[in-house]
C-alpha cells in the first residue's frame, strides 16, 4: 500500500536531505520546501543518486512569511519541521536566529493545524538540553533537562532551537485537533554529504582536514551520525507511542582530539593536516577574539557532556553508527567532492 506524503521543511539542508532519501526509501511520498524555486532541481538532482524520486515534489516557503503554508501543507499526512537557521558564527543581534526559528516553528505548526494533519516531528537539538547547569555536572543528560536560556554564556543558536522547541510544545498542548508532536534532538551531526551544501556541522572536520587550527579546542560533544537521524524521524512518524516524544541523538560523546585522532587513523595522508594535540584553552579564547566559529566554543571549554539514549534507542529501537565511524564518512565525502 502506498505510504502517504509528508512534508519536510528546508529540504535542501543537510540534515533535511537525508530525511528525504530516507522517507522515499521507505515508501513514502515526500513535499519539500524551499525558499526559492530554483533551489528544487538541484535537491532533485542530489536525491536522484541515492534514491528514486518519483514520488518527490517541491512548495515554495519561508520562515519568515506566511505566505505558501497552507499550500504546502495540502496534501500532506505529516511533518517533519527540519529547516532551521545555523550559522557558522555568532550574528550580531540574537533576533536574527531566534525570530526565524521561534516564528517559523509556529507557522509550520498553525499550517498543520488547520490542514488536520496527523504527525509533527519537529528537528530540535541537544542545545535544547545540554546548557545552562551548574557548572561540575557530572551525571549523563537525558529527556528530561532543558537548556536554561537565561544562564550566562548561552549562545544565540542554543537559544534559538530550546525556544523553538519549547513553543512547539506549548503551542501543540494547547491547540485542537490532537497534533501527534515529537522532537528529535540530535547532537553533532557527522555522517556523508550528499552535495556541496554541506552544513555547518561538517565545517568542523573541514577545517580539521584543511589544517585551519593548530590543535584541537578542548570541547567535548554529544555525536551521531546523519543517517541515524533521518532514520529517528521517519521511526518517530512511525511509532506507536504517545505524543509527546523527545528523541535524543548521540551514539557517545566525544572530545574533539577523539574525532581528530579517527580521522588520522582513517585517512592516512589524506589527513596529513589534522591536528595532533590540543589548543590551551588561553589561546582557545585568543582566537575567538578573530574567528566566529572559535568563539561559539569557549563557553564549552573542558566540559564534559555525556548523555544518556536508552530511552531513545528502546523506543525507537535504534542502535546507533559509532561516531567515530560518522566522523571518517564526513571526511570520506568531503574529500571525494573535492571539498577539504
Amino acid at each position: 500500500m502506498t505510504k502517504p506524503r509528508v512534508l519536510v521543511t528546508g529540504v535542501s539542508g543537510f540534515i533535511a536531505k537525508h530525511c528525504a532519501i530516507e522517507l522515499l526509501a521507505a515508501g513514502y511520498g515526500v513535499r519539500g520546501t524551499v525558499r526559492s524555486p530554483g533551489k528544487s532541481e538541484a535537491v532533485r538532482g542530489t536525491l536522484a543518486r541515492h534514491v528514486d524520486v518519483g514520488r518527490l515534489e517541491f512548495a515554495t516557503a519561508d520562515l519568515d512569511s506566511d505566505a505558501g503554508w497552507d499550500e504546502a501543507v495540502d496534501g500532506c499526512r505529516h511533518v517533519l519541521h527540519v529547516a532551521s537557521p545555523f550559522p557558522p558564527s555568532v550574528p550580531r543581534d540574537e533576533q536574527e536566529l531566534i525570530r526565524p526559528a521561534v516564528q517559523g516553528t509556529l507557522r509550520v505548526l498553525e499550517a498543520a493545524v488547520r490542514g488536520g494533519l496527523e504527525r509533527f516531528v519537529q528537528t530540535s537539538s541537544m542545545a535544547a538540553v545540554l546548557y545552562g547547569h551548574p557548572a561540575g555536572r557530572k551525571e549523563p543528560y537525558t529527556e528530561a533537562d532543558w537548556t536554561q536560556v537565561d544562564a550566562p554564556g548561552v549562545a544565540a543558536y542554543v537559544k534559538s532551537k530550546t525556544l523553538a522547541e519549547r513553543t512547539a510544545r506549548d503551542y501543540v498542548a494547547r491547540a485542537p485537533g490532537g497534533l501527534h508532536y515529537a522532537s528529535v534532538n540530535p547532537g553533532l551531526v557527522l555522517g556523508p554529504a550528499l552535495d556541496r551544501d554541506i552544513g555547518t556541522s561538517a565545517e568542523i572536520v573541514r577545517s580539521f582536514l584543511r589544517g585551519k587550527y593548530p590543535g584541537s579546542p578542548r570541547v567535548s560533544i554529544p555525536c551521531v551520525d546523519v543517517r541515524d537521524v533521518a532514520k529517528m524521524h521517519r521511526l518517530a512518524l512511525e511509532a506507536d507511542v504517545p505524543a509527546g516524544g523527545r528523541y535524543l541523538g548521540a551514539a557517545e560523546t566525544l572530545w574533539m582530539t577523539d574525532i581528530a585522532a579517527a580521522l588520522r587513523q582513517a585517512l592516512g595522508p589524506a589527513a596529513r593536516k589534522v591536528p595532533k594535540g590540543e589548543l590551551p584553552d588561553w589561546l582557545m579564547r585568543i582566537v575567538a577574539l578573530v574567528d566566529g566559529t572559535a568563539r561559539q566554543a569557549v563557553p564549552d571549554l573542558g566540559k564534559w557532556l555525556p548523555v544518556d539514549t536508552a530511552r531513545t534507542r528502546q523506543t525507537l529501537g535504534i542502535e546507533f553508527i559509532p561516531a567515530r565511524d560518522a566522523a571518517v564518512a564526513t571526511a570520506r565525502s568531503l574529500l571525494d567532492l573535492g571539498l577539504a
